[in-house]
């Protein structure tokens, strides 16, 4: 119930118009207790309000239906009554209460073990032992797929699937929620030193003042939040890097296929460098990432950016 809840006054404080979306649903719904229909509420619900609140999985699918998958939290939120106080650190009526206790992103000793293991696996760019430990062992799995696939094919495989590892990555590591609550924190303090000295109010400036050091944890903690998805989005996007690079430099790849047409490129080798100093499968490899990554996102539907 809470973390409903939570989420419930989150997209009130962004949208205080969702307040009422919530209550219609809430009222149409008779408490909770039936399904509904995008129909019935569309003559009160913007379609951006319906999916934020599916989004925020406050709304969830049951067959052809959608039912509040926590009426009581929808009731305690809807009557004013959070089940969980939580602070910007701002004294304002208009701040955002969101939980920034720093206790919520420390990083598990999993997370630690693969940020070891990370630093570990970028010694095979520079060591030849290493690289081709870690390219035997990938190509273990790697090695059937290119076996029937030509070389550029199995890179844009890969790029596929490092691009939904990494968001789905992203979308489940990262709380959105708290990521938006340090960068609301932030605003305020802007906004409220931005108001004191257009009214020359020394003491309010020194107690502002005061709170942006109170608040430099805020930016630990939100460098926190992003890096921990990326530790484990270097854990397994580095050995399939890896791969592609000991197929290539250590000459692994099949003389007729050593060559790509490339768009606006033409006829090139894969060590052939295209953009500056950049080499042609570095540069493959993270165009088919880039597209496929942005293309998962859109079609998944997945927020990897604060709201």
């Amino acid at each position: 119930m809470a973390r409903t809840a939570d989420k419930i006054e989150s997209l009130i404080a962004e949208d205080p118009a969702m307040a009422d979306a919530v209550a219609v649903i809430y009222d149409r719904t008779d408490g909770g207790s039936e399904g509904i229909e995008w129909a019935a509420v569309n003559d009160e619900l913007t379609s951006g309000q319906w999916g934020r609140l599916i989004e925020k999985d406050v709304l969830e699918s049951a067959g052809d239906e959608f039912r509040l998958s926590d009426p009581a939290a929808v009731e305690a939120a809807l009557e004013d009554d959070p089940t969980t106080s939580i602070s910007t650190g701002t004294d304002d009526d208009d701040g955002v209460d969101v939980d920034l206790d720093d206790d919520g992103s420390s990083w598990t000793k999993w997370d630690k073990l693969a940020a070891v293991g990370s630093v570990g696996l970028f010694l095979g760019y520079s060591q030849r032992s290493v690289r081709d430990v870690i390219g035997s062992a990938v190509n273990v799995f790697v090695g059937p797929i290119e076996s029937v696939l030509p070389f550029y094919v199995v890179v844009l495989v890969l790029a596929l699937f490092t691009g939904l590892f990494s968001t789905l990555l992203q979308a489940n590591l990262m709380d959105m929620e708290k990521m938006g609550a340090y960068q609301q924190r932030m605003k305020d303090i802007q906004k409220k030193r931005k108001e004191a000295k257009e009214r020359g109010d020394d003491e309010a400036m020194e107690r502002i003042r005061e709170e942006q050091m109170d608040a430099m944890g805020d930016q630990l903690g939100m460098f926190k939040e992003q890096f921990r998805p990326m530790v484990w989005t270097m854990f397994f996007t580095i050995p399939v890097f890896l791969w592609i690079y000991w197929m290539v430099l250590d000459g692994h790849i099949p003389a007729a296929e050593t060559q790509i047409v490339a768009p606006l490129v033409g006829e090139v080798e894969w060590r052939d460098g295209v953009v500056g100093p950049m080499q042609m499968w570095i540069v493959w490899y993270f165009l088919c990432s880039m597209g496929f990554t942005q293309l998962i996102r859109k079609s998944l539907n997945i927020q990897t950016t604060p709201t």
